[in-house]
């Protein structure tokens, strides 16, 4: 057993540092694998967040295949969605100001205009500002201190974007 203790430089001003210690059967006899080791641990929310939406989003533990096959099939369409989720959250939040075309097709960005009763811009959005929008459908209030959407919101707008993308290009082809 090894117990790793970390402790944050340089916190901010009239805070206390964050201290982890850190229980694990790996070894750590140099400073570089303690630092890998924090690493992993640091990957952990996001490992975290990842099954979140896997199993309350896409709901896969709720899924009654009795095949394997079926199963295996299903697991691996839900974790690509849960990784999509996960990697808007953290593109909205490291990368606001990247295309929104970039992640979104055209019908998904302006959806989320017209869901949200807002013009459609000429040029492409921000993703930041896409996104916002999504997750306003998912239940983020998006007011002023209310920090960046996260992925329940995220997702539950996303089902309805997909809903409403999806009658819109069925309409298209009734025309």
């Amino acid at each position: 057993m090894t117990c790793l203790i970390a402790s944050e430089v340089n916190p901010p001003a009239g805070a206390k540092p964050v201290v982890w210690r850190l229980l694990t059967n790996r070894a750590a006899p140099t400073l570089e694998a303690a630092v890998e080791l924090i690493d992993w641990y640091r990957a952990r929310w996001e490992i975290e967040l990842f099954f979140l939406v896997l199993k309350e989003g896409c709901r896969v533990e709720q899924l009654q295949l009795a095949d394997t096959e079926r199963l295996q099939t299903a697991l691996a369409l839900y974790m690509v969605i849960a990784w999509r989720i996960n990697r808007l959250m953290r593109l909205g939040r490291t990368l606001p100001d990247l295309p929104a075309d970039l992640v979104f097709e055209p019908d998904e960005w302006r959806a989320a205009f017209i869901l949200n009763k807002k013009p459609i811009p000429r040029q492409v959005p921000s993703l930041n500002t896409v996104l916002r929008l999504i997750a306003q459908r998912g239940g983020f209030l998006a007011r002023k201190h209310d920090g960046e959407p996260g992925a329940k919101t995220i997702w539950l707008g996303l089902q309805e974007i997909a809903v409403f993308v999806e009658g819109a290009r069925y309409a298209r082809q009734l025309n």
